[in-house]
């Protein structure tokens, strides 16, 4: 039986996802982050070193990290589905965005997150101008410009077909659902990335997806 070991807030809901739309039955161990650090909690490390969500445990293996516990899932239990065929364009499509949700796509969000933090942190009234200015500088000079630059790139590709692989919903599309989330709740894509913003509403509306977040509990993105 596949566990999945599902931080609150997290990743691994992709997770979930993934394993409603192949229809494999799953076992879910909830873990919840610390409220004032908002990391996860240490028991995480009794599953893997790191101590992070997501980890899959499956006929005695353990596999972390998003990319590589979907390709797993999709291989070995997909049975073709969620995956376009080898040697397509779809599939060539299909590889990129599965990497570059991750790759590419995160890290300026979670920089984001940071930097968000410093500037709303409690701190010595001689400190707090400081950090605010450092804040600011990374934000204008760099975060702002990469942040939308990578939203107009996937504007752009989501407006040459209805999915990120092609014209068919894949596990890319799964992969890739976390950072499009973060950006229309966070980054204000919205009505100025409208390709975005339909994206969002076309995964929301998945069964599968709906499912996943019911067993899953709440999900505030980034928060």
């Amino acid at each position: 039986m596949i566990v999945v070991h599902h931080l609150n807030n997290s990743r691994s809901q992709r997770v979930l996802w993934l394993l409603e739309e192949l229809g494999v039955p799953y076992e879910i161990k909830h873990y919840q982050r610390d409220k004032t650090t908002m990391l996860a909690p240490p028991e995480l490390r009794a599953v893997h070193p790191l101590g992070k969500s997501p980890v899959v445990t499956d006929n005695g293996k353990t596999l972390a990290e998003s990319g590589a516990i979907v390709e797993y899932l999709v291989d070995t239990y997909g049975q073709g589905r969620l995956k376009p065929p080898a040697g397509t364009d779809e599939r060539l499509r299909y590889t990129y965005w599965l990497h570059f949700a991750e790759g590419s796509a995160m890290p300026p969000f979670l920089i984001k997150l940071i930097v968000d933090r410093i500037e709303s942190a409690k701190a010595p009234f001689f400190v707090r101008p400081i950090a605010k200015g450092i804040a600011a500088r990374i934000r204008k000079g760099f975060l702002d410009r990469q942040i939308g630059s990578i939203l107009d790139y996937i504007e752009s590709e989501l407006g040459k077909h209805e999915w990120f692989a092609g014209n068919e919903f894949s596990a890319a599309d799964i992969q890739m659902s976390f950072p499009c989330e973060v950006a229309a709740m966070r980054a204000g894509s919205g009505a100025a990335r409208p390709k975005l913003a339909g994206f969002v509403e076309r995964i929301h509306a998945r069964p599968a997806y709906k499912r996943a977040l019911e067993k899953g509990g709440p999900y505030e993105l980034m928060k």
